[in-house]
């Protein structure tokens, strides 16, 4: 019998409930603050945007919460997803290291997106909501979404960052085929939008003002609710059944990760992964597990910012969260990794390595694709840009093992295909792909714009 490649679970092993990271931390995350006044926000400052199970969700520390049998049902189109072991990769770097990948590119829409686009969709449905406002990078999250607003028969507005909207023409046409409407961010759809345009009529966009718009249309109709693809708590915890299902995926293996590898743009996708593992750091069980967070250095949010409270869009209507920041105005560079292009960082990420208990990385988008490339000629997956930020340092850290002699365990999460990406693999392969230095002046000046909280 030769050497496990796949280790799958079966659908009635898929994990029944998601889990809270909010129950187990050492400290308490630092209070989310209203706009407006500054002080700590209620549910009822939420209910305009939010349902209110989602809004529960969002402050609950209770550890475990019931995944409606609804999304379920809907899940299991996709879930449990497989876990690889990387044989091939190992061969090609002559590594002693073990790499293993959880990859999520088998959902409808191609990412780990779905994990919470179908049940934010779900709890909309339930409170009557027939339309929701949202924004996409890449457009991974708004294709979800669309998928999502088509099982539920709610209808789907996207605001996608203008970039990305050039760039990847057939993420657009993803929502339309599943009947979303999708528009260029900034849009002449908002205020938010117009005046952006105004100042800049070729802008290229950003999470921070797509949001803003996004926001602004949830508010100014009274059938519609906004959603959010990461950031949030109530978003990492849907993406916890990543992790879930891979702790039972590497008890087949018979191995537990010494590093989990992931990128980070607002943090969803990889806290889905390393939240139910870090649960045995924290609990002392695994003290010295490594957890490597990976943002690109045109937008190093963790590694280059500040902790501090700020707005989570350009145009300030967001609630104010403590987070890792460049600043809510920060315009980041036109990488082709559109959904790592944010100016912040998701409230538990950043209090986790404040703490000390997660590692962060930035990496240019040359090294990055080349990584990419590597991956696909061994492991055969065409990567999205976002995850090829993540095997850029798996691949380092396996190096590290050779160099070394050790024989570690390292585990990736693998966000989603690149099969709309193309147009930057082509970019790649005729030496034209671009790469961005961190922008100190830029990042300088958006940082005078923070919020005065006490």
């Amino acid at each position: 019998m030769g050497k496990q490649t796949k280790f799958l679970l079966d659908e009635k092993e898929m994990p029944k409930s998601w889990y809270n990271i909010q129950a187990d931390l050492p400290q308490p995350l630092p209070p989310v603050l209203h706009p407006g006044t500054g002080k700590p926000i209620t549910p009822d400052d939420l209910a305009p945007l939010f349902p209110m199970e989602l809004i529960k969700q969002e402050v609950s520390t209770q550890r475990w919460i019931e995944i409606p049998e609804e999304v379920q049902d809907i899940y299991h189109l996709w879930r449990p997803s497989p876990l690889f072991r990387a044989h091939r990769l190992e061969k090609a770097l002559d590594t002693p290291a073990k790499i293993f990948y959880k990859y999520e590119g088998v959902s409808p829409a191609g990412s780990h997106k779905p994990n919470t686009a179908i049940a934010q969709a779900y709890y909309n449905k339930k409170e009557g909501i027939t339309r929701i406002a949202t924004e996409t990078g890449a457009g991974q999250w708004g294709s979800s979404l669309a998928l999502a607003g088509a099982f539920f028969d709610i209808k789907i507005k996207v605001y996608m960052v203008a970039i990305s909207y050039q760039q990847k023409p057939y993420r657009r046409l993803m929502m339309e085929t599943w009947g979303a409407e999708c528009v260029s961010s900034p849009s002449v759809d908002t205020q938010a939008g117009r005046a952006m345009l105004e100042k800049d009529p070729n802008c290229p966009g950003s999470l921070g003002l797509a949001i803003s718009e996004a926001v602004e249309d949830a508010a100014t109709h009274d059938d519609t609710h906004y959603s959010l693809g990461s950031v949030l708590n109530h978003v990492l915890l849907h993406q916890t059944i990543i992790g879930l299902e891979s702790k039972k995926q590497m008890e087949m293996t018979g191995e537990y990760p010494d590093i989990i590898v992931g990128c980070i743009g607002g943090g969803s996708n990889f806290a889905g992964m390393f939240l139910p593992f870090i649960k045995d750091k924290i609990e002392g069980k695994k003290p010295n597990l490594r957890i490597i967070n990976v943002e690109p250095m045109a937008a190093p949010t963790v590694t280059k910012g500040v902790y501090t409270y700020d707005f989570g869009d350009t145009a300030k209507l967001t609630p104010i969260i403590k987070m890792y920041t460049l600043g809510h105005g920060f315009m980041p560079e036109p990488i082709h990794a559109g959904g790592l292009r944010y100016h912040g960082m998701s409230p538990i990420i950043s209090h986790l390595y404040n703490l000390g208990l997660v590692e962060a990385r930035a990496e240019h988008q040359i090294g990055t694709f080349k990584a990419g490339i590597r991956f696909a000629r061994t492991e055969g997956i065409i990567s999205a840009p976002e995850t090829n930020h993540a095997i850029k340092v798996v691949i380092d850290e396996a190096l590290k093992c050779k160099e070394s002699g050790e024989s570690k365990n390292i585990l990736l999460t693998h966000s989603g295909h690149g099969h709309f990406d193309m147009g930057a693999y082509e970019a790649y392969l005729l030496g034209k792909l671009k790469d961005y230095a961190y922008p100190k002046e830029k990042i300088a000046e958006a940082l005078k714009d923070l919020p005065k909280v006490k």
